[in-house]
């Protein structure tokens, strides 16, 4: 996609409650939910926890494959 906004419209429709963003290029790993703030929902219980937890799991799995020996990858 030419822009970040263009590339999200198929995913959110698709797996809104379970997509993941990652920011390339950073000394580090970074990934959030694909959802964004969701202030207008925040304490409520009305959030779904799925893209949370794939962000949270990605992001262990980036860093221990990052600390791996070249062979075992």
């Amino acid at each position: 996609a030419m822009y970040h906004d263009q590339g999200l419209i198929p995913v959110k429709l698709l797996e809104r409650d379970l997509a993941v963003n990652i920011t390339l290029g950073l000394p580090c790993v970074r990934t959030s939910p694909d959802h964004g703030t969701a202030f207008d929902i925040a304490g409520k219980g009305l959030a779904h926890p799925g893209s949370m937890e794939n962000a949270i799991d990605l992001a262990v799995r980036m860093c221990v494959a990052d600390h791996q020996p070249q062979a075992q990858r």
